[in-house]
């Protein structure tokens, strides 16, 4: 007669371990998820901030390119890059040296000066398009000094 032998009582190892696996699992997973949302909201910031950067660089070149230059008061421009950013540019007169006779070799008195200005260009960049503020906007501020030569200002 053959006689049968009853399994073992089971203690539920397979399944506590497999609930283990599952919640390091799940663990991971909301962590990848997680850093891949915070660098994507960190590629937008930066995109946003270099679309800032260009609007600034456009607006100094488009007040450079503009030619008004007053030694009496700031030239002030406007301009909206695209519907998402734009830029105020001011070129302010900061003062004027007199050259040096020896540098143009013109001889005594020559009358030559440099008239120095600082050009500056605060760009921002609007997530909205129309101007709503949010977490994700950008400026940035430019600032470019030059000088001009020219005939020196009569004395009064």
């Amino acid at each position: 007669m053959n006689t049968m032998s009853l399994p073992r009582k089971q203690h539920g190892a397979a399944l506590v371990i497999g609930l283990i696996l599952l919640v390091v699992v799940t663990v991971l997973a909301i962590s990848g998820m997680n850093t891949a949302t915070t660098e994507l909201a960190l590629a937008r910031n930066d995109q946003n901030y270099e679309n800032a950067f260009q609007a600034a660089e456009t607006g100094l070149e488009q007040a450079l390119a503009q030619g008004s230059f007053s030694t009496l008061n700031p030239v002030t421009f406007t301009t909206d890059v695209n519907a998402h950013d734009s830029v105020q540019a001011e070129i302010r007169f900061e003062d004027s040296t007199i050259v040096p006779d020896r540098a143009f070799s013109l001889g005594v008195g020559s009358g030559i000066a440099a008239y120095h200005f600082n050009a500056t260009a605060t760009a921002t960049s609007k997530r909205i398009a129309g101007g709503g503020d949010t977490d994700r906007d950008a400026s940035a501020v430019h600032t470019q000094a030059f000088y001009i030569v020219g005939p020196e200002a009569p004395t009064l």
